[in-house]
């Protein structure tokens, strides 16, 4: 396209990291500037844009990720904020840009990964992407010996009051599963802090882990447990579960099964998984945390 360039890793130059950004909100509703603003975007998340008349047209962005799977630690290449503006849509930017993302990276990592909404589900394979479908993982109360800690203290946290806080957490926080987690990703927690789950922020003080959560009528949804220390999924539940809770989503991989947890094999075309790699290194039950989605 006549007029266009090329540009990336500007994140430090101010006119092209807000026109991202207003690209971002128009497409995602995601404001990024709270997150530069504070610090955390670092040189983890990379973004590729095409630049015309001095605005970001186009944009594929990278997030470099530590995955573990089964023990094992993988260099991923996580792709996300893939988005075009709509006066410059259907003129392949967005092909030109994961083709060059998928070149420069290709042989630098274990595997590159995305995951795409129920619109673009027929754009990845063309690059050589599987589909993979996770598994929910879902703790069915009634038939669990779990039971509702009356005196528990649960705080809600806030990132005006408890941004050290978190801070701390998000950069030593321990590795919930040896079966799918995310290592050394504190920036990207911090954005789930800072953007996403900032109202859903709550402390367990006497187990000192911090829980991301929101009830939904009788299901809780528990995005993810950040603690400095291994901890007993039974007890971070018995302390957050309400008096109605009949069901609790736990929205990643779980260290371990425990009584009345089942697992179903569940295809999400709003937020469904695409892999690129030589090996098959993602098998059986697992789930992404919600939390190193990019």
């Amino acid at each position: 396209m006549e007029n266009c360039k090329l540009v990336s890793d500007y994140r430090n130059n101010k006119d092209w990291r807000e026109s991202f950004n207003e690209l971002a909100i128009k497409t995602f509703e995601i404001d990024f500037r709270g997150w530069y603003n504070k610090g955390y975007w670092n040189d983890k998340y990379i973004p590729y844009s095409f630049v015309a008349g001095g605005k970001v047209i186009a944009n594929a962005s990278i997030y470099k990720m530590s995955v573990v799977i089964k023990g094992k630690i993988y260099n991923g290449i996580q792709i996300g904020t893939v988005m075009t503006d709509n006066c410059y849509r259907s003129k392949g930017l967005a092909k030109q840009l994961m083709w060059h993302i998928m070149q420069l990276y290709k042989d630098s990592c274990d595997f590159i990964y995305l995951f795409a909404n129920e619109s673009v589900l027929d754009f990845y394979p063309k690059f050589g992407f599987t589909r993979i479908d996770e598994s929910e993982y879902s703790l069915i109360l009634e038939k669990s010996s779990i039971q509702r800690k009356l005196d528990t203290r649960l705080k809600k946290l806030t990132i005006e009051e408890d941004l050290a806080l978190l801070e701390n957490f998000a950069k030593n926080r321990y590795i919930n599963s040896m079966i799918l987690d995310v290592k050394h990703n504190e920036e990207l927690m911090m954005f789930y802090f800072t953007v996403v789950f900032s109202e859903a922020i709550f402390y367990i003080e006497d187990l000192e882990t911090i829980v991301l959560m929101k009830h939904e009528e009788e299901t809780l949804h528990v995005f993810d447990v950040i603690s400095l220390n291994q901890q007993n999924i039974e007890a971070v539940i018995e302390n957050i579960i309400f008096k109605s809770t009949k069901k609790v989503v736990f929205h990643f991989t779980p260290a371990s099964l425990i009584e009345g947890m089942e697992i179903i094999t569940m295809p999400d075309d709003d937020d469904a998984l695409f892999v690129l790699s030589d090996t098959s290194l993602l098998k059986g039950n697992f789930k992404f945390p919600i939390t190193s989605h990019c």
